[in-house]
Order: structure tokens, then C-alpha cells, then sequence
């Protein structure tokens, strides 16, 4: 399972919000929700949110084996 509990700790660090990332990104409040569900997203989202927060894959997700 991929989860993206590591996103959310980068955006604070980087001191993003999620208002910034829709604004920044293009990323609906729907996406929003999805990431925070650990729901499937497009592999362009996570480019769109690598390029936002100017970090790497393994910053905003990270697999867990169930």
C-alpha cells in the first residue's frame, strides 16, 4: 500500500499548505482528499507535487507492505 503520510510532513517543513499546493499546482481540493485517504492517484499528481515542493518521490510517499 502507498501511503502519503511523508507529504504532509514535507509540506511542513516547507511550510506549504494545501491552499498553496491547489493554487501552486493545480491540485483539486478532490486530490487533496484522496492523498490524505492514501487513495490511488495519477503519477502526474505526484510529478505536479514534486515540482511544487521541489523534493523527490520517496519526500510525499512511501510503499508499506500490508
Amino acid at each position: 500500500m502507498i501511503v502519503f503520510d511523508k507529504l504532509w510532513s514535507t509540506m511542513e517543513i516547507k511550510g506549504i499548505t494545501t491552499y498553496q499546493l491547489r493554487e501552486k499546482c493545480g491540485i483539486d481540493s478532490k486530490t487533496i482528499r484522496r492523498l490524505r485517504a492514501n487513495d490511488n492517484i495519477e503519477t502526474k499528481t505526484l510529478n505536479k507535487l514534486c515540482i511544487a515542493l521541489q523534493c523527490r518521490l520517496e519526500d510525499i510517499a512511501e510503499f508499506i507492505d500490508e
